[in-house]
């Protein structure tokens, strides 16, 4: 018989927007536990564009996706938030006293009192490459994501893409990797237009070369990936050698088990109210791109302030009889005991 663990708050997803929550939620003494399915926390930011420049973060002019969410774990670590990765909630469901049962699926429970879904858009699942076989070699010759791009230094690489993602490794790794093979299917490319001359220029100086057509099979010895196979648009054939494949066709969203937890859903987002961005379900609350509301956008900023009303709604939910009062951390020693700081005297 599992004993769940009891918790004030459950955040699921350890985007920015979720780490954020736990900020506001700390402020209002309000301990959390963060749940995400990835093995660290940065959610998109992370997964799809850590050496990214962001420029629409207030008072940083600019900051990779990494950079913040470093600056965001730096800032929540005065509330001690425990956190729960490399796992999916697969279970929500209300209980009898009010409080919501969640397990994941490393078996894990917790009895939380609210929920903060910021799950992003899903569960992000990379679009495969359909070949028989090929999954044997992911993670070590075959790859979806770059999580160290040192490791791909003074290879013979190939990328396979033509969003900015497949453009953005092909510029990276032009004057680092022995040698860069861009494949697409079409000479037409869905990336940023400097990224595209760039690229352009880079096979123009032989620095890298673009090949139209597709990847139709591939050769191994030993255990290991030594050659992929072709297929140009006059159906063409040839053996390509490489040490490395990077595929980049995309990665499609999963609402995945929130949508069986009996909350309204229009179009894969749940809906919510703008005062409190509470769900259908008093209790859970939703925040940043999974939630939708009249002239919702999709923002990192937008996610930010969802959270702050999200957090002081949960506030008054907890504690129904109590007031709740605005502090600012400019001048609130309560707040600055929380955040460990000094309270500034001012002349």
């Amino acid at each position: 018989m599992y004993s769940p663990t009891e918790a004030d708050a459950v955040i699921i997803g350890a985007g920015p927007v979720g780490l954020f929550q736990v900020f506001e939620l700390g402020l209002l003494d309000i301990k959390t536990h963060v749940i995400d399915s990835l093995p660290e926390a940065g959610g998109q930011c992370i997964e799809l564009y850590p050496d990214k420049p962001i420029y629409d973060i207030p008072a940083i002019p600019v900051c990779t996706g990494r950079e913040l969410t470093h600056n965001l774990l730096k800032q929540i670590e005065p509330f001690s938030p425990q956190f729960h990765l490399g796992q999916e909630v697969t279970q929500l469901e209300k209980q009898a006293d009010g409080r919501f049962l969640i397990g994941t699926s490393q078996n894990h429970y917790f009895l939380a009192k609210t929920v903060f879904i910021a799950a992003g858009v899903g569960a992000f699942q990379p679009r495969l490459l359909n070949l028989e076989g090929i999954d044997s070699l992911v993670g070590k010759q075959v790859f979806y994501h770059i999580k160290d791009p040192e490791r791909f230094i003074g290879k013979r690489i190939v990328i396979c893409g033509g969003g900015d993602s497949a453009l953005d490794w092909v510029l990276y790794f032009a004057d680092k990797a022995a040698s860069v093979t861009l494949i697409h299917r079409r000479d037409d490319f869905k990336a940023a237009p400097q990224s595209i001359a760039k690229m352009r220029a880079l096979c123009a100086a032989g620095k890298m070369q673009l090949l139209i057509g597709q990847i139709t099979g591939y050769e191994t010895k030993e255990g290991q990936l030594t050659d992929i196979a072709i297929t140009d648009i006059d159906s063409n054939t040839t053996l390509l050698p490489l040490d490395d494949l990077l595929i980049f066709f995309g990665l499609s969203p999963k609402l995945g088990p929130i949508a069986e937890w009996g909350l309204d859903i229009d179009r894969k987002q749940i809906t919510v109210d703008t005062e409190k961005f509470q769900a259908s379900i008093p209790g859970i609350y939703a925040v940043g791109d999974i939630n939708v509301y009249p002239g919702k956008k999709k923002l990192i900023l937008s996610g930010f302030h969802e959270a702050a009303l999200a957090a002081f709604a949960a506030a008054a939910y907890l504690n129904p009889e109590k007031q709740i009062q605005l502090q600012y951390t400019t001048t609130s020693p309560k707040l600055h005991k929380a955040l460990g700081v000094k309270s500034p005297t001012f002349e």
